[in-house]
């Protein structure tokens, strides 16, 4: 009776951490997208602009989220399954709306407007990754 308790206990504990073990690492996601946000607001190429908000986007969605580009580059690769999924309930608000920072950002056709769009991303998620 006492063995099986134990291996119920066993049993539960891993249902309960394997999970977690899965879960990728959300801080870590948020930062890299925050340095895209500032590579993308320090470049005077209009291309590596909208390039980087994208890979902002690819971090804060991950591979099978909604505005994932493949063509671009995942610099969260590795990370997990990006930073809004990643993250605990409490932070996906303001998470989702630098997303909306960023894919406003790359939508503006203006590049100086396309920049302070990136560099205010910047600060939202760098807050966020503290």
């Amino acid at each position: 009776m006492i063995r099986a308790a134990s291996i119920s206990t066993a049993a539960l504990f891993l249902v309960l951490m394997v999970p977690s073990a899965w879960a990728g690492d959300s801080r870590q996601q948020t930062a890299t997208a925050a340095a895209h946000a500032g590579m993308a607001a320090a470049s005077a190429d209009e291309k590596m602009v909208r390039g980087h908000l994208q890979h902002v986007v690819n971090c804060l969605v991950g591979p099978a989220g909604e505005g994932y580009d493949s063509a671009q580059a995942n610099p969260c690769k590795d990370q997990g399954f990006g930073a809004i999924q990643d993250a605990p309930m409490d932070k996906v608000p303001a998470l989702q709306a630098a997303l909306k920072m960023a894919k406003d950002g790359a939508a503006e056709p203006d590049a100086a407007k396309a920049r302070e769009k990136a560099a205010a991303t910047q600060a939202a998620l760098s807050k966020l990754a503290m």
